[in-house]
């Protein structure tokens, strides 16, 4: 009794650290909704990133086979441990998910049977590192199936958004996986009550992306290029960029067959890709 009322008296005085972007959810149906949007079953392997007080953490740990909740808050490790205890398939780790690579987090837990690729993220994401999140697992070597994300409203649509309002975010997430909106989450289902909306997103991550290169960072650089003075026209946002005479971006867009008054908003992920692969073969051709 003693004990149950010390950890009870622990989450109460807990105060949540506006530094850190700690909102902890409460409202138990956006809970189910983000437990059905996981789609979990006992093969599944789960990162939860920022698993708070734990209480999505349990439902996780109900229906999944392994759940490894990473908590950046040394405070909040030793609520989590004593609150988790019971449930054995749950292994709790103090530390920036930044620093920590999602095959280091999951090895021992994928053996032949049920190999890396069929990990799963779900986290309450901090809106302040959001992007870097995602990029983390997207772009690591071990990619999860799926992610299912709480993020702020605005983020969420970005992410999701559709071409003709494109931004870099959408573009950079959408090359490797379909986001899909499953739900809006008011700010009353948290506490601390933000003051933001929020959105769960589920992305299903595609096994590999849909632009066929080895340099990543090269692709997504020169969409950042085009990207650079997003209300211009294509040609005059990449010929400042890439420091070029606008006549000449002209002319290469124009032999891709893409309207150089477009602005970078409007193209699809593969239009991006022709852009991609014509520019990197322009520069080779300069440097001979």
């Amino acid at each position: 009794m003693e004990c149950h009322d010390r950890r009870c008296s622990e989450e109460a005085e807990f105060r949540a650290k506006k530094s850190l972007g700690q909102h902890f959810l409460v409202d138990e149906n956006v809970l189910e909704q983000v437990l059905s949007a996981a789609a979990l079953d006992k093969e599944d392997v789960v990162v939860e990133v920022g698993p708070g007080l734990g209480v999505l953490t349990r439902k996780l740990a109900s229906v999944a086979g392994s759940v490894v909740a990473v908590e950046l808050d040394h405070r909040l490790v030793g609520i989590l441990k004593r609150k988790l205890a019971s449930c054995s398939n749950v292994k709790v780790i103090q530390g920036d998910i930044l620093n920590l690579s999602p095959a280091s987090l999951i090895g021992d837990l994928c053996g032949e049977d049920n190999p890396m690729s069929k990990y799963k993220v779900v986290a309450n994401l901090p809106y302040y590192i959001t992007s870097p999140i995602l990029r983390h697992f997207l772009q690591a070597a071990a990619k999860p199936s799926l992610m299912v994300i709480m993020v702020q409203k605005e983020v969420g649509e970005a992410i999701a958004a559709r071409p003709g309002k494109m931004r870099l975010l959408a573009v950079s997430v959408q090359l490797f996986s379909r986001p899909t909106i499953v739900a809006s989450v008011p700010a009353c289902s948290f506490r601390p009550v933000p003051k933001v909306e929020s959105l769960i997103l589920r992305l299903d991550v595609y096994q590999k992306p849909l632009v066929k290169t080895a340099d990543i960072a090269g692709f997504l650089d020169i969409v950042s290029c085009g990207f650079h003075a997003p209300r211009k026209q294509l040609q005059n946002s990449l010929a400042h960029a890439l420091a070029l005479p606008s006549a000449q971006v002209a002319t290469l867009l124009s032999q891709m067959e893409i309207d150089a008054k477009r602005r970078a908003e409007t193209l699809t992920i593969e239009e991006w890709g022709f852009i991609y692969e014509k520019f990197v073969c322009f520069r080779e051709q300069m440097s001979c």
